[in-house]
């Protein structure tokens, strides 16, 4: 028989039910139906005139049973035990800390009253599982915050701290200090005693909605469309807000727990769903189990500029100490200007405190002498993709840091293994490639070369935790796995261009399909001239890499929105691409008259060739298994989340 995982203790007349069901207390079946027999069993207590629901370890109930997903419920159904537990005859009060997301936040949503540590945040993040609350997330929220900020709430899936979830009445008091067996049970205890001195506040799902301000749902429909890019989850979860507002507790509920079901079955939920196991596992591979990291704390970092400062600029939100070099003072002064420049930005959007920021600054040093990272764990070069710069600098590594520290270069194209060669003790080498903003974007390419210890390519996936990015190991080709996608994806997208299909029309049949921009506006974002510069590279090596329409447009000066034009054409100041003469006469020789195709059969088609380049990585052995293709696809080239990347779309979802 397994153990329990709910207790029951007393203080006076007030209960206390704890939770410990490691390692997040979520809500399996046995903890449904313990908490179940806990309601009924204070129920029939007369000495007991409350309860508080406490959690034992690191969090509240953090939400569902992940080993339960895809299987059939079972009973106690969670929102019954919801309505179980609001209907008790003692007022029941759940005590915050950690995480209450989920399943967790609405069983909180049941209770009578809601207490929080300050640190602590609650959430109902279901549409990130393609999903909506379905045990009264979208009813019983409205009830307490009013449907603007349950909208934001739910629709987002962001969580809110406890402070502005107090704001928003969502909880009704801020618990000060951090320790939950202490500082949240004793600040419960005492709300709970004076709580019992007044008449108790309306269940929740007694309190009527009020009615939002005329417009409000059509203004709320058309912002999360926008938002959702083809995603179901935050449209339907509005709809059952908007049920919720205006209909009877018990209609709302049952239009909830419907939509919820429909959507548990939908392929996006599965995509979805495909995806967080993914993200989960991705940090901790399996093959490295029971291989021990090295050690981190202070790290060098080669260049400062918009890779190198982003890099400089993670490290620091990561609390890492980092010395940041540069080839001479000009340079160095460009450099720590652009990571200052970084930490503004996040003052300016709020994401950092004047006084945050300025601590991130005092966290970096500065040089031109490499002798600064005679100290350093780990450094990793971010210079020109040129093969003689890196090598330069490798070799003064090797002359100034210790023996046993960790070298890394941020190599896009070039092979590690080149870059590496000549270099002492070859085992500390690794490729650590990230995508830019270094400082925003989750993917971390993590490629070992053949000498690269275990321990070493440990400290990859431990750093990339640490970091808050989303790791896959990469084995060596031109491109890795990204960009070798992205190449195929792009000259699949130029094959269409050369049959006759507009430019226009691809990258709208991108975008319908849920990516942010098309591959054409996405080239003149980033500048054509780069890719150039790679395929003039590889033929000045005597490769045979043949001409591109990107080549003709770049030879013409049209490297994008810096010039003005690209694929596209831009007025001075505008981001906004317009239709352009130019490349259509650039072009016209070498496009046919082809018929036209509709745009699911475009998005098709280029999402088919990007997975079968994944098939080919794949049988290569550069990537482990489906699911990194993906998660690269996601996380560093906007491949949607709900379609669940290339190779999931297609069904190539096992290797």
């Amino acid at each position: 028989m397994s153990e329990p995982v709910v207790s029951i203790g007393r203080e006076g007349e007030i209960a206390l039910v704890i939770i410990d069901n490691p390692p997040v207390n979520a809500l399996s079946q046995a903890l449904r139906q313990e908490l179940w027999a806990a309601a009924d069993r204070l129920d029939a207590d007369p000495e007991i005139k409350a309860v508080v629901l406490l959690c034992a370890g690191r969090t509240f109930i953090a939400g569902a049973d992940v080993s339960e997903f895809g299987k059939p419920p079972m009973e106690p159904h969670l929102p019954d035990l919801v309505d179980r537990i609001e209907d008790a005859t003692k007022p029941w009060i759940a005590a915050i800390h950690g995480s209450a997301l989920g399943g967790g936040f609405e069983v909180a949503l049941g209770c009578r009253f809601r207490v929080a540590l300050e640190s602590a945040s609650v959430g109902l993040p279901e549409v990130t599982l393609g999903i909506i609350p379905g045990a009264s997330g979208t009813v019983r929220t409205p009830r307490l915050a009013g449907v603007a900020a349950a909208a934001e709430l739910i629709t987002g899936g962001r969580p809110l701290k406890a402070a502005k979830a107090k704001a928003a009445g969502l909880i009704d008091a801020v618990i000060h200090g951090e320790d939950p067996g202490e500082d949240l049970r004793a600040g419960a205890l005492a709300f709970a005693r004076e709580a019992l001195t007044r008449p108790l506040p309306p269940k929740t799902s007694e309190r009527p909605v009020a009615a939002p301000e005329p417009g409000f749902w059509a203004e709320q429909e058309s912002a999360a469309a926008k938002r959702a890019k083809g995603e179901a989850a935050p449209l339907r979860a509005l709809a059952s807000l908007r049920k919720a507002a205006e209909a009877p507790f018990a209609e709302a509920m049952a239009f909830e727990r419907a939509t919820f079901l429909d959507l548990r079955g939908s392929e996006q939920a599965a995509a979805l769903r495909a995806v967080f196991f993914a993200e989960r596992a991705a940090p901790r591979p399996v093959h490295l189990k029971g291989v021990e990291p090295k050690a981190l704390k202070r790290v060098g970092v080669i260049g400062g500029g918009t890779m190198g400062a982003g890099i400089a600029a993670a490290l620091r939100d990561a609390g890492f100490s980092v010395t940041l070099i540069e080839r001479d003072a000009e340079a160095l002064a460009r450099g720590e200007a652009n990571l200052r420049g970084i930490f503004a930005g996040g003052v300016k959007r709020g994401k950092l405190t004047e006084a945050q920021a300025e601590a991130r600054m005092a966290g970096a040093s500065f040089s031109t002498d490499y002798a600064a990272l005679a100290e350093a764990d780990l450094v990793i070069e971010a210079v020109f993709e040129e093969i003689g710069v890196k090598r330069a600098v490798f070799a003064e590594l090797a002359r100034h840091c210790r023996p046993e520290a960790i070298l890394a270069t941020n190599t896009s194209y070039l092979d590690p293994r080149a870059v590496a060669e000549g270099l002492s003790h070859p085992e500390r080498f690794i490729g650590l490639h990230f995508f830019s903003p270094a400082n925003v974007m989750k993917l971390l390419e993590i490629v070992p070369i053949p000498e690269t210890a275990p321990e070493v390519l440990a400290t990859g996936f431990a750093l990339a935790r640490a970091l808050g990015k989303i790791p896959v190991q990469a084995g060596i080709c031109e491109g890795f796995i990204g960009n070798r996608i992205l190449k195929r994806y792009r000259a699949a997208a130029e094959n269409l261009v050369r049959q006759g299909v507009a430019i226009a029309e691809i990258d709208a049949a991108m975008r319908d399909h849920g990516f942010a921009m098309g591959p054409f506006e996405a080239q003149d974002l980033g500048g054509l001239d780069i890719a150039f510069l790679q395929r003039e590279g590889a033929r000045a090596a005597g490769r045979n890499v043949p001409e591109t329409l990107g080549d003709l447009l770049v030879k013409a000066g049209r490297k994008g929105q810096k010039t003005g034009g690209g694929w596209y054409d831009y007025a001075p100041g505008e981001r906004k691409p317009q239709a352009s003469a130019a490349t259509t006469e650039l072009l016209a020789p070498r496009i046919a008259l082809g018929s036209p195709l509709d745009r699911k059969t475009i998005a098709e088609r280029l999402v088919g060739e990007m997975a079968a380049e994944g098939e080919a990585i794949l049988a290569e052995g550069v990537a482990l298994q489906p699911s990194d293709v993906d998660l690269v696809e996601i996380h560093g080239y906007g491949f949607p989340r709900w379609r669940g990347g290339p190779m999931f779309a297609t069904g190539r979802r096992s290797s």
